[in-house]
Order: C-alpha cells, then sequence, then structure tokens
C-alpha cells in the first residue's frame, strides 16, 4: 500500500530543535512533498513544502526557523525545525502528492501521514 511514515517528533523546549523525517512508499511518481500542521481546536495549515527539484515554500510563521529538504533517492522528506516556539506545538503531518503503484488512475493526489507530535514547552 501506498504510506509515508512519519518519525522525529517528541517534547523539547522553547528555542530548542527537532528533525522530522518522513519515508515514502508504494509511489509511481511523487511531484510535491510538504509538511502540514494540526494544533488543537485548529485546522490542517501549511507548514513548508519542496518539488522534487528542490523548490521550496514555507509558511510565514516558520519562515528563518525550519528548513524543509528532500532524498530523492530515498523517497524522504525532511523538516528541520529550529528556534522552536510554544505556538509551534502541533500533530505534524507529512505529504505527498503523487501516483501510487496500485491505482489504476493516472491522475495525481495527495496522501498523508499518520501524523507526529511536536510539543515544545515554554
Amino acid at each position: 500500500q501506498v504510506q509515508l511514515a512519519e518519525s522525529g517528533g517528541g517534547l523539547v523546549q522553547a528555542g530548542g530543535s527537532l528533525r522530522l523525517s518522513c519515508s515514502a512508499s508504494g509511489f509511481l511518481t511523487i511531484n510535491v512533498m510538504g509538511w502540514y500542521r494540526q494544533a488543537p481546536g485548529k485546522s490542517r495549515e501549511l507548514v513548508a513544502t519542496i518539488t522534487s527539484g528542490g523548490s521550496t515554500n514555507y509558511a510565514d510563521a516558520v519562515k528563518g526557523r525550519f528548513t524543509i529538504s528532500r532524498d530523492n533517492a530515498k523517497n524522504t522528506v525532511y523538516l528541520q525545525m529550529d528556534s522552536l516556539k510554544p505556538e509551534d506545538t502541533a500533530v505534524y503531518y507529512c505529504n505527498a502528492n503523487g501516483t501510487s503503484l496500485y491505482s489504476s488512475r493516472f491522475s495525481i493526489r495527495p496522501y498523508w501521514g499518520q501524523g507526529t507530535q511536536v510539543t515544545v514547552s515554554s
């Protein structure tokens, strides 16, 4: 099956760092990969995205603090989070836009990981 496996979440003090990883499997092709997050009582929001060619974009709230990167050979996307703030506390979800090895459809669709909890204490 198509799967996005996240790791690296945890509890960290404000000002600290975490590095999230997401490995994709079961894809025929992958275009854009990214990270989203959802805090309690809030909707899911974009954190950062990266194309297969390395073009990136970031939410204003994380610019200058977070860095997204990608290893195409491993089908893995990373999110380096520095200078963490309590407001960064959320469940972080990996996203990949691509086509499944197991689907008869040719269109690209988004796939999601199960989420990993990031908690930043003050």
